[in-house]
């Protein structure tokens, strides 16, 4: 397929479509990101016994205060939606990793919280993951590239950041 240029699609208002180097780097994305998730999950599955997503609720938990989150705060900060976390943290219930709590200030709220069994777990899980991570991402990359990384994702989350409340996005469903 051939790339319309920017000029022509400016007057046309035609779609403005990747050129050449734009799709390879879209594509080197797109698979460096789901190469690096699955190798991430697949170590926590491994040493933690939980997939990654999980231990990220562990971590969200874990820097709250008091080890304490509502509910809708938590699927906000991880991005999935109130469904998928109402169903993760039952499993980490059931292991013990996690309690619900009713909310002090809004009785139909819930809490998460930490329990010190979950604690313990993120401490034993934290240093293979951090081996992972870098291992896979900060390993294989110069001091120039880890700041260039940086910048470009800020830059690209920042773009894509919700505006207002209204937004329709998965995690305020």
């Amino acid at each position: 397929m051939e790339y319309m240029t920017t000029a022509s699609t400016a007057s046309t208002g035609a779609t403005r479509w990747l050129t050449g180097e734009e799709q390879r780097v879209w594509r080197a994305y797109l698979h460096a990101t789901t190469l690096l998730e699955d190798h991430l999950d697949r170590q926590l599955q491994r040493d933690a016994g939980m997939p990654h997503i999980y231990y990220g609720l562990l971590v969200q938990l874990s820097q709250a205060p008091r080890h304490r989150m509502r509910m809708t705060e938590l699927a906000r900060n991880v991005k999935i939606t109130r469904s998928r976390l109402s169903h993760a943290i039952a499993r980490l219930e059931k292991n013990g990793w996690v309690r619900r709590e009713e909310c002090p200030s809004d009785k139909r709220g819930q809490n998460a919280v930490l329990t010190d069994d979950g604690y313990a777990m993120l401490g034993r899980s934290a240093p293979g993951h951090v081996d992972a991570v870098r291992q896979a991402l900060f390993d294989r990359l110069t001091p120039e590239q880890v700041h260039s990384l940086g910048d470009i994702m800020r830059a690209v989350a920042s773009g894509l950041e919700p505006e207002g409340t209204d937004a329709d996005l998965p995690w305020l469903r």
